[in-house]
């Protein structure tokens, strides 16, 4: 495999690797690589980052960190020595396999531009100066990009993005009447969790349907900082904010299914599925407002893979009858699985006979060579960050997804168990007995998710799915006559007749402006607050 980067934003892959046992010779500064999106002053990202490959000074990569204390250091400045540009720069992450991951956070817009400094000790690394000629736009700056085909290209967002193309493939065309009058009628009751938004003229709006759904201050920050950073379709949609998916039509049925967006899928809906809201949130408020995002878990992957307990590992509540059963297993089998409910509320009556195991950061999970994922109320929104450890993830079979599943590859990234977990011990052993696989098959999940999960990469998929709707073709059926019968129209079409005026639904009707209005932007501090119980104490309880 080439050492060559094909891609400027895509993670390093394997290359000319050393034999595990044998000394590292010392980094060789102008040898190492330095890439990544956060060297493009384009790339308008909460967290900017890029990654560092340490090559020594016979040009083979190191494959574990350098002897020592880390000697690499990243320096941020204004190129303009009158403009003050707040930044924040943390110490480099330490990926324990001879990479590294740098990160920075932007205050200010620096208008002139950024001068970045990458050293290994007093030495550059690399082609360090880098120069990112301004503005460079810091994540709050209503600065958004006219030409989406050059945002898209800037981020190196992917041409194609399967599930993208899955999901849509049951609405080869949308009926709008339809989907406007059936989703508040069949979801948006007073227990519903719909929220319906129009996106006009690079303007967020909302109304909510139903009860439940305070959680749609997730949709709106990741709403509204795509608006910020790229014009936006004209677009009228439903995003459902609770656990299980919805719309589970079938394409052939008569009416067909509705276009309902959810995070999470399953393989008997119909819905369109975004990242998880837990991945996104942590993304946006990365080196703010939580602890465990995309990048931090990647620098805080345990000790190496020889010195980890040779145990499967699981903590969580009891979302799952599965649960249960993984603590049994654990009191029966303790020298190969070490599993703990965190907290009870589906089954109360179960806390006095399994036990309550104390919070565990997640961090401290990677202290053990395998971790189980096992399904929550729908899937484990904590699977991704499993994924980018260093453990080994052994996998409940499951009728839910999330955005990135499809392309995953059981027994390649990751060790498939039963759904009712009665072949997890064998599993357990034969990783014990094939330790060299197990850790390759560890290694190769880790890069597949250091891929797909790149924060840019989450944004060129919202973005993806906001962007297909408004190339299809919808039926009007308000037009419908024996003189005109049922017509097919662009989407910009339609919305350009029926909105006139941002309180304005596709439908035509007035929509109450106390239901339906400019999204809020909740400060990061009071989102985070808020939210400090349930996404700080143990990451991943779903």
């Amino acid at each position: 495999m080439r050492r060559l980067l094909r891609a400027a934003l895509l993670p390093l892959p394997l290359a000319l690797l050393v034999a595990a046992g044998a000394p590292e010779a010392p980094v060789s500064a102008p040898r190492s690589l330095v890439w990544g999106p956060g060297l493009r002053a384009g790339v308008v990202l909460p967290v900017r980052y890029f990654y560092l490959q340490a090559v020594n000074s016979q040009g083979q990569n190191l494959t574990r960190s350098p002897p020592g204390q880390t000697l690499f250091k990243v320096v941020i400045k204004s190129l303009s020595p009158k403009e003050l540009v707040r930044i924040h720069v943390p110490k480099p992450l330490d990926r324990n396999d001879g990479t590294f991951l740098m990160r920075y956070r932007m205050y200010e817009t620096a208008s002139e531009g950024l001068k970045i400094e990458v050293l290994y000790g007093d030495e550059h690394v690399a082609q360090s100066p880098y120069i990112l000629k301004g503005p460079v736009y810091h994540e709050y700056c209503e600065c958004p990009e006219g030409d989406p085909q050059a945002w898209q290209k800037t981020l190196s967002c992917p041409t194609k993005e399967p599930q993208i193309a899955k999901d849509f493939a049951s609405f080869p065309s949308i009926n709008l009447q339809q989907m406007l009058n059936e989703v508040p009628k069949r979801f948006g009751d007073e227990r519903g969790a719909i929220v319906h938004y129009t996106i006009l003229n690079n303007r967020i709006y909302r109304r909510s349907l139903g009860k439940y759904t305070d959680f749609k201050m997730f949709s709106d920050e990741i709403l509204l900082s795509l608006a910020r950073k790229v014009l936006l379709p004209d677009l009228e949609f439903y995003i459902n904010l609770g656990d299980w998916p919805l719309e589970h039509r079938q394409v052939n049925e008569i009416p067909g299914p509705l276009p309902i967006i959810s995070w999470c899928g399953s393989l008997d809906s119909r819905d369109i599925i975004l990242p998880t809201y837990d991945i996104t949130h942590s993304t946006l408020e990365a080196m703010r407002g939580v602890t465990n995002d995309l990048l931090s878990i990647q620098g805080n992957t345990g000790p190496s893979w020889i010195n980890k307990t040779e145990k499967a590992f699981f903590r969580g509540r009891d979302s799952r009858e599965e649960r249960l059963q993984l603590v049994q297993l654990s009191k029966e089998n303790p020298e190969l699985l070490d599993a703990g409910i965190t907290g009870y509320f589906f089954f109360q009556e179960k806390e006095k006979e399994l036990g309550k195991a104390k919070l565990t950061g997640f961090f401290d999970f990677f202290k053990y060579k395998y971790q189980v994922n096992v399904d929550g109320t729908v899937a484990a929104y904590r699977y991704p960050y499993l994924m980018l450890g260093d453990s080994l993830v052994l996998k409940q079979d499951s009728m839910y997804y999330e955005h990135f599943y499809m392309a995953l590859t059981p027994w390649k990234h990751y060790v498939p168990i039963k759904r009712n977990l009665s072949d997890l011990l064998e599993k357990v052993k034969w990783a014990k007995e094939n330790d060299g696989e197990a850790r390759k098959i560890a290694k190769e999940g880790q890069l597949a998710a250091r891929e797909l999960l790149q924060p840019h990469r989450l944004f060129c998929y919202y973005y993806g799915v906001l962007q297909l709707p408004s190339n299809m073709h919808f039926r009007n059926t308000r037009s419908a006559s024996p003189a005109n019968p049922k017509y097919v129209m662009g989407w910009s079409s339609f919305l350009s007749q029926m909105i006139t005026r941002p309180r304005a639904s596709a439908s035509g009707k007035d929509l109450p402006e106390k239901s339906f209005k400019s999204a809020p932007i909740d400060s990061p501090a009071s989102a985070s607050d808020r939210l400090k119980a349930s996404l700080q104490t143990e990451a991943g309880l779903r």
